[in-house]
């Protein structure tokens, strides 16, 4: 199969890529810089209509993972790129013939700042999102769903908090933070959260691309299935790391409260570094949310192949070959 993918340059679009190639599928990529990867290459932006013109024809499946994914950021910001740019996508591949579309979405698209107890997949709700980011996709998801037809499968896949070596945005933050000493538990650290190991969240979205005829229309969240406390999650990220564990604890409504209000400062000065706490950030790491997995395995024929202990081995034997450090040879 012609598959291209968008974003290839996150650690998501580059682990797909790399499960398309294993397979023997003819692989193309589509993002704003060079990508290092061995595949058919086209720089632009999803911004750019003309340009994803110009990589479209002859794919006959598309995997969308490219989207702003940033802590800041005005509204207009997002919705340039998650919502306007996943429009221009579709459209450009449903004229050039795509079969299948796998959209790439989150579960904060249907996250109203609440504890998820074995939740199961509802639809986005843009009006009830917290934050840019959640609307933006939100949006983004309600549009590529409603493309599904005949002609084209569109099927969105909301992979939960994906982690792994490499990765910069869960990890990467976590870690710098720690190193900071800024790391704090917000309310008890007892929330149970679901999270979605790299590979896994790979690996179920090559299934979606076969399956998408079957699936049109449906949304699904793939995570890991193994609720574990915020706590401990945050304690075997940093020890993977050679860290302490972290010892500031803050209360929940307080991390909220002043999250938002940091938030409301960082885009009031247009600031792009990450701020210290942000209401959405807070929510996540003061509220359960982990997910019912029964529909999303039956519906892909599909079971994550690397359990949590699995992928904390493997983030720890990163770590210790200077994984995280650019000046290491790997």
């Amino acid at each position: 199969m012609r598959v291209l993918v968008t974003g290839a340059t996150s650690l998501l679009g580059r682990s797909v890529v790399a499960r398309l190639q294993d397979r023997g599928d003819h692989v193309s990529v589509f993002q704003r810089r060079p990508s290092g990867l061995d595949v058919e290459e086209f720089l632009g932006d999803v911004t750019d209509r003309a340009a994803l013109a110009q990589a479209m024809p002859g794919a006959e499946a598309v995997v969308h993972v490219a989207a702003r994914a940033a802590v800041t950021g005005t509204w207009t910001q997002f919705e340039e790129t998650n919502v306007r740019g996943t429009q221009h996508v579709i459209d450009t591949a449903r004229e050039a013939g795509v079969g299948a579309f796998v959209h790439v979405s989150s579960p904060s698209v249907a996250h109203r700042g609440k504890s998820l107890v074995g939740a199961p997949t509802t639809p986005a709700e843009p009006e009830q999102a917290r934050g840019h980011y959640a609307r933006s996709k939100a949006e983004a998801e309600v549009l590529a769903l409603a493309a599904n037809s005949a002609d084209m499968g569109v099927v969105a896949i909301r992979p939960h908090l994906i982690w792994g070596p490499g990765d910069t945005q869960l990890v990467g933050r976590i870690v710098s933070r720690a190193r900071q000493g800024r790391l704090a538990i917000v309310g008890t650290g007892a929330s149970l959260i679901d999270t979605t190991y790299i590979d896994n969240a790979a690996d179920a979205l090559v299934t979606a691309v076969d399956r998408a005829h079957l699936l049109g229309g449906q949304a699904l969240v793939v995570t890991n299935g193994q609720p574990r406390p915020v706590r401990e999650l945050l304690n075997r990220i940093v020890m993977a790391a050679g860290l302490e564990v972290p010892r500031i604890k803050v209360p929940y409504q307080v991390a909220r409260a002043g999250g938002l209000a940091i938030e409301r400062i960082w885009e009031k000065r247009d600031r792009e570094d990450d701020p210290p706490m942000t209401g959405f950030l807070a929510e996540q790491l003061g509220t359960a949310h982990w997910f019912d997995q029964r529909r999303t395995r039956q519906a892909l024929e599909w079971r994550p192949a690397v359990s949590l202990n699995e992928g904390f081995r493997r983030l720890h034997a990163w770590f210790q070959t200077g994984g995280d450090d650019p000046s290491a040879s790997n």
